[in-house]
């Protein structure tokens, strides 16, 4: 198969049947072999019974229902998981984002890009809540990372299936996706795409949701940072234990110089654990470091994290 589509949706009845006209608008003229994965997020609404109305009258079409609402990056796991195209886009369910731009993401595929990331260049959102939180994070997210992409949070991306489909999601992690990939040397594009108002439903994304990527910015960059220097890291980490054990044990000897008789044996055993600790963090690096220096660590370390199963979906 030639094209997976995958939209989650979450409370969208009102706009998944235009998302789906507006999906069909832009793929019949691509002749192309493909299919569209709605994934229901546990909408309370009628979002997931509109879509199995859809997907009767479409074989194309395919349905995967959540039991309970887990989230964006979970649904386009799912979606990703049981996708069969070889190359894969994602996208809002809102309608903000345009299907007919999918040809210009295909296109830059086949011009031999792994990845290709939206640009909301004239983002139709409101400032305060998110235009201003996203350019932060932007900004943050390609200093930490060392890959700046001017939207991380556009969701409609294309990737090439064998790429995404071994690289491990969870959390709020579909926005760091360009971070992770550079752990294997992906080719990566930044493309401008139409953003339309939202005509219908409420934004499941607000403020509230800024300590979840700031964590998970956390995550990624001590991901990267390991991958390629895991000796350099775990020394790092050890060099505070071995500087609290240094100091105990110096305090304990210096004590035991100045008062002989003086029993120090608890401040000295403690200097020895924080010493045998920082120790066995160095040789955690030299492990990883040896394991990183004689195979494809890279590439092997993240298709083993797959085969991911979400729990509640159907």
């Amino acid at each position: 198969m030639d094209l997976s589509i995958i939209v989650p949706f979450y409370n969208e009845e009102d706009n998944i049947a235009g998302m789906y006209e507006a999906l069909q608008d832009a793929l019949r003229p691509l002749a192309l072999d493909y299919e569209i994965i709605f994934v229901d997020d546990g909408s309370s609404d009628r979002t997931c019974q509109v879509a199995r109305e859809l997907a009767a009258a479409d074989p194309r079409l395919r349905v995967i229902k959540f039991r309970k609402n887990y989230g964006q990056t979970p649904a386009m796991t799912a979606g990703i998981d049981h996708a069969r195209g070889d190359i894969l886009i994602t996208m809002d369910g809102d309608l903000q984002n345009d299907p007919a731009d999918i040809p210009r993401f295909l296109d830059k595929i086949r011009e031999g890009y792994d990845i290709v990331v939206g640009w909301r260049h004239k983002r139709q959102d409101k400032l305060i809540t998110r235009k201003i939180p996203s350019k932060i994070a932007n900004f943050l997210i390609g200093k930490i990372t060392g890959v700046p992409i001017k939207d991380n949070g556009c969701s409609l991306k294309a990737y090439r299936a064998e790429i995404i489909q071994n690289v491990p999601l969870y959390s709020e992690m579909h926005r760091f996706i360009p971070a992770m990939l550079s752990l294997t040397g992906a080719r990566i594009a930044e493309i401008k795409v139409r953003h339309h108002p939202r005509r219908f439903g409420v934004s499941k994304y607000g403020l509230t949701r800024i300590y979840k990527v700031l964590s998970d910015l956390l995550t990624i960059k001590m991901l990267v940072s390991f991958a390629a220097r895991p000796l350099l890291w775990f020394t790092i980490l050890a060099l505070p234990l071995f500087t609290i054990g240094l100091l105990t044990c110096g305090y304990a000897l210096l004590a035991q110089w100045l008062t002989p008789g003086t029993a120090m044996v608890v401040p000295l055993g403690v200097g020895i654990v924080f010493f045998a600790a920082s120790l066995f963090l160095v040789f955690c690096g030299i492990l990883g470091e040896f394991i990183y220096q004689t195979g494809d660590y890279k590439t092997e370390a993240l298709s083993k994290l797959t085969n991911k199963v979400i729990a509640g979906h159907e």
